[in-house]
């Protein structure tokens, strides 16, 4: 039975499951039934974030273009255009046992692709989680539904593990951002061309 997590809520991941090193990162949603004239795209990321609340460099920035950290902790399993169907829509993998020692957080974001181009926002989306999974007894451990607490957002940090005292842990986050991918890299200390 996993734990459901509510917005603000801080749950210790490791602690309770000694010997988890390998985890999923499951994010799903569903697009409302209005036709906003193009297709939802809405794309998962990770920043691997030190201290400081920054990436240490670009290559902390794991994404479509980017899809797996040179240390091989965190990798995306790609982009899906649509978010058709049951389950998660996208996933990210990290192995807790890999994670550089310079980076204490990682925090999972989504945003909407093109949202200003096709004038859509988070509050066109309902049913959004994320889930975190044992990778190797397929395992839910934890669950987060974020609720319909969107309006114009374009880009919301869902959760984030933490390193705490030798221990992981995870936030569910759940805020929105204005100003899509972009205003997130800002956030998070990433140049965007």
């Amino acid at each position: 039975m996993p734990i459901n997590l509510s917005k603000g809520q801080k749950v210790d991941l490791t602690k309770g499951n000694p010997g988890l090193k390998k985890i999923m990162v499951g994010l799903g949603w569903d697009v409302n039934t209005f036709d906003s004239g193009a297709d939802f795209d809405l794309d998962a990321a990770a920043f691997m974030v030190g201290e400081n609340g920054k990436c240490p460099t670009e290559k902390e920035f794991v994404f479509y273009g980017n899809l797996e950290h040179a240390s091989g902790s965190v990798k995306h399993m790609g982009d899906n255009l649509t978010g058709e169907g049951e389950g998660d829509d996208e996933q990210i993998q990290v192995d807790l046992s890999l994670i550089p020692a310079n980076v204490t957080r990682i925090a999972f974001t989504v945003t909407i692709y093109d949202s200003d181009v096709r004038r859509q926002n988070f509050g066109q989306v309902s049913n959004a989680f994320i889930r975190i999974v044992d990778d190797v007894t397929g395992t839910e451990l934890i669950h987060y539904d974020l609720g319909e607490d969107f309006s114009i957002e374009t880009a919301v940090v869902v959760g984030e593990l933490y390193r705490h005292n030798g221990e992981w842990k995870f936030n569910a986050i759940g805020s929105g951002f204005q100003g899509g991918l972009a205003a997130l890299c800002g956030h998070y200390g990433i140049e965007v061309a």
